[in-house]
């Protein structure tokens, strides 16, 4: 699709303009509603073919593929009297909004696909998990890194809360380096190592012939150092802390009838 509309011109609103233009590609004209309205000005300077709409209306009237990506609990409002032909399709990156809510929103019978594209769609390194499959909306997004259609809205509900993983990951490597610190090393230094340490970790889970099972046993040697990490901190109350975490996100996110 040549023309696409988003309407909240947040983190992921902005990953989605900067990956469409990722490498000088213009090939998609692109119209961004007023909300957000800092950053979508921003994109509009940068960016050729990237234009602000005087109002939500007229993103929907300009596009043919409509990305919804303003916040949960603004939904109802932003929305509200926006009309939406059946000739277009609709993408909903919105968290714990399910499809049935929102065509009850948008009083429509056009094409609802829900999707979870990543801040790292911005470089097309991200894969971006869509329901259900529909051909625009999985071509638009393969484009932009690779699309991962799932059978049913509960899947995709647990690829949505496996995305709220990510912050503690930075967390962890955030304590990493404090702790570094604390024993003396420089800060900066602390934190350059441990960037390159999981840069390292990073680059290795390109190799999918392994399970992540896999690599994890062949970074780790009976009694060394990683299995002591592994086996004192990360236990099974650790783990279980975790998975029970992780449950009361999906119970949160699973969109409410």
């Amino acid at each position: 699709m040549k023309r696409i509309g988003i309407i909240g011109v947040g983190e992921i609103g902005r990953a989605i303009v900067m990956s469409l233009r990722h490498g000088g590609d213009e090939t998609s004209e692109v119209f961004l509603s007023p909300r957000g309205a800092r950053t979508a000005a921003e994109l509009s300077e940068r960016y050729e073919g990237v234009r602000v709409c005087a109002d939500n209306q007229e993103v929907v009237d300009r596009s043919e593929l409509v990305i919804i990506a303003v916040r949960r609990r603004d939904h109802h409002h932003a929305l509200a009297g926006v009309r939406v032909d059946d000739d277009k399709v609709v993408v909903n990156v919105m968290a714990g909004v399910g499809n049935d809510d929102l065509r009850r929103s948008l009083a429509t019978g056009a094409p609802l696909v829900r999707a979870i594209p990543l801040p790292a769609i911005r470089e097309r390194r991200s894969v971006t998990v869509v329901y259900p499959s529909h051909p625009e909306a999985d071509s638009f997004f393969e484009r932009l890194g690779g699309v991962l259609p799932v059978a049913d809205e509960a899947a995709f509900d647990v690829f949505s809360a496996l995305t709220g993983t990510l912050t503690t990951h930075y967390t962890y490597l955030a304590t990493l380096t404090s702790w570094a610190a604390d024993q003396g090393i420089a800060s900066e230094d602390a934190d350059r190592y441990v960037r390159s340490l999981f840069q390292g970790v990073g680059r290795s889970l390109s190799d999918e012939t392994r399970s992540l099972h896999q690599l994890a046993a062949d970074h780790e040697t009976p009694n060394g150092n990683n299995e002591r990490i592994r086996t004192t901190w990360f236990d099974q109350a650790n783990s279980q802390a975790l998975t029970s975490a992780l449950d009361a996100l999906l119970t949160h996110l699973t969109p409410r009838t």
